[in-house]
């Protein structure tokens, strides 16, 4: 098998930079991927690598109304008895979702269009990623005679509401799942029979050579700042941080907070900055491209993400690649990169008190320290997360299920 299909949602994303490098390292390796997605914010695209990727991506809303629902109702005459058992069973699983059934209409429409996208392009299996609506999608055009689907599970989206997007489905109508941890592919067996375990393989988020082949020497550029890579959201704790670095601060915490990142909870974030009177001293950056996240991590000594939810986050794994100790939460599969005290620290998730302590511990962390857990957690990721070693996982997988 050498001619795949990757699709999602948004494609390129800002923080989807790990589909971006799992693509190319598959080319790598002799195959001919083609890029599909519903839809993208250029507008967030500031990234020149993501630049290129949208010129590489096909769209299936990128057509007027009326041509993508021409081009719906000419796939769908092709096979009308088979392609109408299909839509019912789209409303059967939209009146039992939190999406409704208009938006498995939009699902069964757009999975036409990927139809009749995948047997234009010759494609002989689809890489989804996110088992919430691409997938859905990608199974409705394989019911439909499309050609085979897996996908890879992150978290935590896919998990909040498992029943309502009906991952058991998913599971059992593909090929084979990818889950990105441990953590993760345990919970795909809270919601697959038993006898569709087998199915469920982990392959894990890889970091290209940028991060995995550099080299970790002194640079004589760090700052005295942590710094918090994220999307501005709820899920990230950035409001919880700024109340245990208050805290911190207060008894005598001398370094710098950088927020970078943007989103939806930008503006209760700079309010809050304001309220604690910390604008001396904590900075919101906005979106940076890839080379300006690398370079805040090589300026900073430590990365803190205090996450209420996750799956496994890159920025983690980029942080540690790049040799600075990571302080994060207990939640799904960030123990199984950071161990506490060896190459970062792990506190309980929404707890302040904890995360001011260690936040003013780091002050008199010394030199050689942050440098032994630095090189503890290289050698951490470089084991685990090598995008080149994850894609050769994942083209056995490929190369197995088209042989079943």
């Amino acid at each position: 098998m050498k001619k795949i299909a990757y699709f999602t949602n948004y494609y390129p994303k800002v923080s989807h930079s790990f589909i971006r490098r799992e693509i190319l390292a598959l080319e790598k390796l002799g195959y001919d991927i083609k890029r599909c997605a519903i839809q993208c914010d250029r507008e967030q695209v500031v990234d020149e690598a993501d630049i290129r990727e949208c010129e590489k991506t096909n769209y299936i809303l990128n057509d007027s109304i009326l041509k993508i629902l021409f081009t719906a109702l000419k796939v769908w005459s092709g096979a009308p008895f088979r392609n109408t058992k299909v839509f019912f069973y789209a409303l059967k699983l939209g009146s039992k979702s939190d999406r409704g059934i208009l938006r498995h209409i939009i699902y069964f429409v757009e999975a036409l269009i990927l139809l009749n996208w995948q047997k234009s392009e010759s494609i002989e299996h689809i890489h989804c990623h996110f088992g919430t609506n691409p997938t859905m999608v990608v199974m409705l055009a394989r019911l439909m005679g499309g050609v085979d689907y897996s996908f890879t599970v992150h978290g935590p989206e896919e998990f909040d509401k498992p029943g309502f997007i009906h991952l058991g489905e998913k599971i059992k109508n593909s090929k084979f799942v990818v889950a990105i941890s441990s953590y993760c592919k345990s919970q795909l067996f809270r919601q697959a029979d038993y006898e569709q375990w087998n199915k469920v393989k982990i392959v894990r988020c890889g970091l290209d050579e940028l991060y995995i082949n550099n080299e970790v020497y002194e640079n004589s550029e760090v700052k005295d700042q942590l710094v918090c890579i994220g999307r501005l959201c709820e899920q990230k704790g950035q409001l919880l941080l700024l109340d245990a670095f208050k805290i911190a601060h207060d008894k005598g915490l001398k370094s710098k907070l950088i927020l970078a990142g943007d989103g939806e909870m930008r503006a209760e974030i700079e309010k809050r900055i304001d309220n604690l009177n910390l604008r001396n001293v904590v900075e919101v950056t906005g979106w940076l491209d890839s080379m300006q996240v690398k370079h805040v991590i090589e300026e900073s000594k430590f990365m803190v993400l205090p996450s209420f939810a996750e799956g496994l986050p890159v920025v983690i794994m980029e942080s540690m690649a790049l040799g600075k100790p990571v302080i994060s939460t207990y939640i799904a599969g960030i123990p199984e990169l950071v161990t506490s005290h060896e190459n970062g620290w792990l506190v309980p998730a929404g707890d302040v008190d904890t995360l001011s302590a260690v936040l003013l511990s780091t002050a008199s962390v010394g030199e050689e320290e942050i440098k032994a857990m630095g090189i503890k957690a290289v050698e951490k990721v470089r084991q685990m997360h090598d995008v080149n070693i994850e894609a050769e996982k994942l083209s056995n997988w490929f190369e197995r299920s088209s042989s079943i």
